[in-house]
């Protein structure tokens, strides 16, 4: 069970702080029932309410920073997702984006930046769903990286470049 003040990722809300435990005083709602009343840290003026006990909805605690510069460091070697067909590849993005799994959402990014390369080199442009489904993979990657590594959701993506660098250029052991 998680405690008031700790940092959880909730499903699609992404990261959020356990601001209260315990019965919701509501009509229709279970009173011998305890829940948790979530803040999502990046959806202003928004409360989630979920059963302690909840089992639809995908709750963890964030990763900690050690986690998240493991995974900042092998990034471009996780590999990407593999999509068979046009038709399958939103469904195969949703299901990596529902997993709350930041490797996961790793693989999106690493796909879609791939996919990227190859269509502007034949001189397409980035289709919608992978545009969308990037955007979604990085807000939620990013905002879990922010709070384990205890900096703003806007200097990630430069914590990732800078920490990627310094390792490339470290020397061969």
């Amino acid at each position: 069970m998680f405690k008031v003040g700790d940092y959880v990722v909730y499903g699609l809300n992404g990261v959020c702080r356990v601001e209260e435990i315990g019965p919701m005083n509501l009509s229709g709602v279970d009173n011998g029932k305890d829940y948790y009343t979530l803040m999502p840290l990046y959806t202003r003026g928004s409360l989630v309410y979920t059963p302690v006990d909840n089992k639809k909805v995908i709750m963890r605690s964030v990763i900690s920073k050690k986690q998240a510069c493991s995974l900042i460091d092998e990034m471009k070697d996780i590999e990407e997702l593999e999509v068979v067909d046009d038709k399958r590849r939103e469904l195969v993005y949703k299901e990596a984006v529902k997993s709350c799994d930041c490797r996961e959402l790793i693989r999106i990014i690493n796909t879609v930046l791939k996919r990227k390369e190859e269509r502007l080199a034949q001189g397409k442009k980035m289709s919608a769903c992978d545009e969308r489904y990037l955007k979604q993979a990085k807000e939620s990657l990013f905002g879990e990286f922010a709070v384990s590594l205890k900096i703003d959701k806007d200097e990630v993506q430069e914590f990732i470049e800078h920490r990627t660098t310094l390792k490339e250029m470290a020397p061969a052991s």
